[in-house]
């Protein structure tokens, strides 16, 4: 038969037992401890990831103005639109765009002035021109023009605030060369087209076209034929 447990065996089991007691508490503490850190690592990762998306979205808003609002109305996909605008960004910065001289300046301005002149009798033709002219400025100052989308997505990097009014320019234009624009339409093409015209022309303010050329281009679309 067994012995019975003497009051020495007894306190050495109760040692044992409060001593597994002990270890046991001081495990689960520690795996609470990590968990409590992990959860709290998670919390900030998925705020600070919020709140790096949301910089991203405040710069791409702030740098296309405009565009970046038209096209998230028309497509409806806040991150498909700023996936695309960020790619546009990448393209643009692979592009080499250099000012025009002075006497391309000079140039282009001249010939500006004969299509708006030629608005009065030929509008249509005029606003042919008109997007020709900004398509030739482009490519010297090198834009790509082989396609409009592509020349879109320029315009909207670097001019914005002009980009919606080259877009309904080149809708108009479109119009036009099946006969389904009326002469108020072209005048708003033109007036459109010389916005952008002007922004590609001015490296600085004072290259820009003179206020008098944009007198006569007022005074000629207003004595325009209906």
């Amino acid at each position: 038969m067994r012995a019975a447990p003497t009051p020495a065996d007894a306190l050495v089991a109760d040692y044992a037992g409060d001593r597994h007691n002990s270890v046991g508490g001081r495990v689960v503490n520690i795996v609470a401890l990590i968990l409590i850190i992990l959860a709290a690592l998670l919390v900030v990762l998925v705020i600070g990831s919020l709140m790096a998306r949301r910089r991203r979205s405040a710069a791409l808003r702030d740098r296309f103005g405009p565009e970046y609002e038209h096209r998230l109305e028309e497509r409806g996909d806040k991150r498909a639109v700023e996936s695309e605008l960020r790619d546009v960004s990448k393209r643009r910065k692979s592009l080499e765009i250099r000012p025009l001289d002075p006497a391309s300046r000079a140039r282009y301005s001249g010939e500006w002035r004969v299509v708006q002149s030629r608005f009065v009798d030929q509008p249509d033709q005029a606003v042919t021109q008109a997007d020709s002219l900004v398509a030739q400025v482009m490519r010297e100052r090198g834009y790509p023009v082989e396609d409009f989308d592509d020349q879109m997505d320029m315009v909207a990097v670097d001019h914005p605030e002009v980009a919606a009014n080259y877009r309904q320019a080149h809708v108009i234009s479109v119009r036009n060369r099946d006969r389904l624009a009326s002469t108020d339409d072209l005048r708003q093409a033109l007036i459109h087209y010389r916005s952008l015209f002007e922004e590609l022309l001015a490296d600085s303010p004072a290259s820009s076209p003179n206020t008098s050329s944009s007198n006569t281009s007022s005074s000629n679309t207003s004595s325009s034929r209906s």
